[in-house]
């Protein structure tokens, strides 16, 4: 899958879950899998290597997991590394996820879904590293060239566009939506923006940015994801997680403007007007004005569309329905500003339709 040698960093106590990791690799020849047996002999470890992903037990000896995760985060050479915890434990898992995992295995672990959802980490991480190493040198090329430097950052301006999306689609993929909800998205929230009266740099910020809102849906099981009846309150307590691993997956530097505003957005597009939403019951202009729009976007996009546990509302419907949430669900000036310009953003849903 990766042409370049990915490496995994294996921390757990027990040897025979270091065996079994490993050996869930043994067909990966680009994958290279480092093991430790506590967590002071992996911060030993990453002092000559640097892993792409660990994979962390959270209950072991001399430091937990918590503790190394703590380390981690808090150094500028490591908090890039994504960390996938193992727990049979779901409040140590939650735990875990506010102390800056990236994303979770229950234990005892299937072999086929910790592969997955570690190979998933890896994607995530060269996307990254990709859109990272593109801004630094474009950043270099700005200092040399005029003329031909502004058209190579027109061109590369698409391709983070086109990189964004596939980004995006990492999850969607996941959860049967299409390419196309997230082009959709984009453009919806690009008029939004612009009916809303944000400046032109930032109705482009959030048509880049929009397309990431669900990216952390990578990291929700597919029993949940794709289930074709409504959730339990357990399971929706996990599905709500989302945004949090959004949130994380889109931690970079603020010099990256896109990624800055997608976690923006992954965290907040949940969120309610009237503080009811999640994960942290942010309240009108409390929640940014990315979220809120994307908000309205999302949910209309979502309801006239098939999803695996119901067939689309039309278009009637899905207006009737959100009207009841304008001043509750949704910013209620950029509701009227969405339903008195409905027949544009039925155009882009004509045009970028499944």
């Amino acid at each position: 899958m990766f042409e370049e040698i990915s490496k995994i960093l294996v921390v757990d106590d027990e040897n025979v879950n270091l065996e079994l990791i490993s050996a869930v690799f043994i067909d990966s020849p680009n994958i290279m899998v480092i093991t430790a047996r506590d967590g002071l002999e992996a911060l030993e470890v990453l002092k000559e290597h640097t892993p792409d992903v660990i994979v962390l037990d959270i209950r072991m000896p001399r430091m937990n997991g918590i503790e190394v995760l703590n380390v981690l985060k808090s150094d500028p050479n490591t908090s890039h590394i994504p960390v996938v915890v193992l727990s049979g434990d779901e409040k140590e898992r939650k735990n875990a996820l506010k102390n800056g995992a990236n994303d979770f295995i229950p234990k005892p672990f299937d072999a086929e879904e910790l592969k997955l959802r570690v190979i998933n980490n890896l994607q995530v991480k060269k996307y990254q590293d990709l859109i990272k190493d593109i801004n630094e040198v474009l950043q270099k090329e700005v200092m040399k060239k005029t003329k031909e430097l502004r058209e190579a950052l027109e061109l590369a301006k698409e391709a983070e566009y086109e990189m964004v999306l596939k980004f995006g689609m990492i999850s969607e993929f996941r959860d049967e939506e299409t390419g196309q909800h997230i082009r959709r998205i984009s453009y919806y929230s690009r008029l939004l923006a612009q009916l809303a009266g944000l400046p032109e740099s930032e109705q482009n910020i959030i048509f880049y940015a929009s397309p990431l809102h669900d990216v952390g849906k990578v990291g929700i099981p597919d029993n949940i994801l794709r289930k074709p009846g409504p959730l339990t309150p357990e399971e929706f307590e996990i599905m709500k997680l989302h945004t949090i691993i959004g949130g994380k997956i889109l931690t970079s530097d603020t010099r990256f403007i896109t990624l800055h505003a997608g976690k923006i957005i992954a965290l907040q597009h949940h969120e309610k007007w009237d503080g009811s939403g999640y994960p942290k019951g942010l309240k009108e202009q409390e929640i940014h004005p990315y979220a809120r729009i994307v908000a309205v976007c999302d949910v209309f996009d979502a309801m006239t569309s098939d999803r695996v546990y119901r067939p689309a509302f039309t278009v009637e419907q899905t207006i009737d329905i959100m009207k009841k949430g304008k001043g509750s669900h949704f910013d209620p000036e950029l509701l009227e500003l969405f339903m008195e310009n409905l027949d544009s953003f039925l155009k882009i849903k004509e045009t970028f339709k499944d």
